[in-house]
C-alpha cells in the first residue's frame, strides 16, 4: 500500500527535519545527566547497568520520535491512488464504414484509394488501445466484415482480407451507415462512432443515407464521413480485351452535401481526403476529437489514508508514557 500512496502536501514532510534537533538535544542532555551520578564502587555502577531499565532507557524517546514523523505524515495527508476510477478505461465503440466498389481502385491515391485506407485505418487502430473497434464494408451492399472486438490483432488481420468485388458493385452508402449502427445500437460505451469513408454517391440499397443518418442519431451514434478522391478526375485502372492493365481518367463524383448532412445530423464531422497525406491527417484530426471528448467525462477519486498513521502515532505516544509511569518510572 505504501507503494501507492501519493500526498496532498507533500511540502509539509520537512517538518520531519524537526527531529534532527530533538535528537541532539536528547543526546546531549542524556550524557550531562548521567555525567551526574556518583557510585561508591565498580560492581555497583556494573549492576545497574546490566538491569532491564537501563537498557529500556532510550525506548520512550524513540517511541516519542516516531510518533512525531508518523504525525508529521498525518499532517501532509497521505492519499490512495489505487481507488482512483477512471471511465476512460469503458473507451469507445468504433465502428468503421469502408467503400470497397470498383472506383475505389481508382490510383489518385498509392496505390490505391482502397489501400491507402486500409493503411491508415490500421495505423489509427494502433493508437486506440483501449476501445472496442469493429469493421464494416460496402459497396452495392454491406458486410459486417468484423463485429466490435478489443481483440485488435483480430480486425488488423481482416483489414488484410478486405477487397474491392467482395460485394456486388455499387454505393449504398445508406446500407453501409445502418449496418454500422445495427452494431452498435447496444453498445452501453459512453461514446459510439462510425467513421464512413466513400468516394462517391449513394446509388444503390435498399435504405436511404438520410434516414439512416436519422437511426443514428436515435442511438446517440455520432458520424465522421469522408470523402475520398482528387478533384477533378482521377486515372481508373481496367483490363483491355488482351489482358492488360489499361487506365482511363474518370470524373470524382464525391456527393459532399449529403456526407456533410449526414455528419451534422449526428453531430459528427465531414472531411474530404484529396491524397494518402490528407487522408492520414483527417484520421489523425478524429483521433484527438475523440480523445477531447471522452477526456471531458474523465473523473478520478481519492481515498484520504491518514487515520491508520494517525492511530499508531497515538499508540506509540500512549506507550511511552505507560513507560513513563510503570516500569521506567525512576530512571526517566
Amino acid at each position: 500500500m505504501m507503494a501507492d500512496l501519493t500526498f496532498k502536501n507533500p511540502e509539509l514532510l520537512w517538518l520531519a527535519l524537526v527531529l534532527v534537533p530533538l535528537t541532539v538535544y536528547y543526546v546531549f542532555q542524556h550524557r550531562k545527566n548521567r555525567a551526574e551520578f556518583r557510585f561508591s564502587n565498580v560492581a555497583g555502577a556494573k549492576a545497574v547497568g546490566n538491569t532491564i531499565k537501563s537498557k529500556l532507557i532510550h525506548l520512550p524517546f524513540v517511541l516519542r520520535s516516531l510518533a512525531i514523523a508518523l504525525l508529521v505524515v498525518v499532517l501532509a495527508r497521505p492519499q490512495s491512488t489505487s481507488s482512483w476510477q477512471d471511465v476512460t478505461t469503458e473507451g469507445i465503440d468504433i465502428v468503421m464504414a469502408l467503400d470497397i466498389s470498383g472506383s475505389m481502385l481508382a490510383e489518385d491515391f498509392k496505390p490505391n484509394r482502397l489501400e491507402a485506407a486500409k493503411k491508415v485505418a490500421k495505423k489509427f487502430i494502433g493508437n486506440r488501445p483501449n476501445d472496442r473497434l469493429g469493421l464494416v464494408v460496402f459497396a452495392g451492399e454491406s458486410f459486417t466484415q468484423c463485429p466490435l472486438t478489443t481483440d485488435h490483432s483480430v480486425i488488423l488481420n481482416l483489414f488484410e482480407d478486405v477487397k474491392s468485388g467482395m460485394l456486388e458493385d455499387g454505393t449504398a452508402i445508406g446500407m453501409g451507415l445502418a449496418t454500422s449502427v445495427k452494431r452498435l445500437k447496444d453498445s452501453e460505451a459512453i461514446s459510439k462512432v462510425v467513421i464512413l469513408l466513400t468516394d462517391g454517391d449513394n446509388n444503390s440499397g435498399s435504405i436511404a443515407p438520410a434516414t439512416a443518418a436519422e437511426i443514428a442519431k436515435e442511438f446517440g451514434v455520432r458520424v465522421y464521413t469522408i470523402g475520398v478522391g482528387t478533384r477533378g478526375t482521377a486515372p481508373m485502372p481496367f483490363v483491355d480485351p488482351f489482358g492488360r492493365t489499361r487506365y482511363q481518367d474518370m470524373e470524382v463524383k464525391i456527393n459532399e452535401e449529403l456526407l456533410t448532412r449526414i455528419a451534422d445530423m449526428t453531430e459528427g464531422k465531414y472531411f474530404r481526403a484529396t491524397d494518402n497525406e490528407s487522408l492520414e491527417a483527417v484520421y489523425t484530426e478524429i483521433d484527438e476529437l475523440e480523445k477531447s471528448k471522452i477526456d471531458v467525462t474523465e473523473y478520478r477519486k481519492r481515498k484520504e489514508e491518514f487515520l491508520p498513521f494517525a492511530i499508531v502515532a497515538l499508540l506509540l505516544l500512549g506507550l511511552e508514557l505507560l513507560l513513563k509511569q510503570t516500569i521506567l518510572r525512576s530512571i526517566v
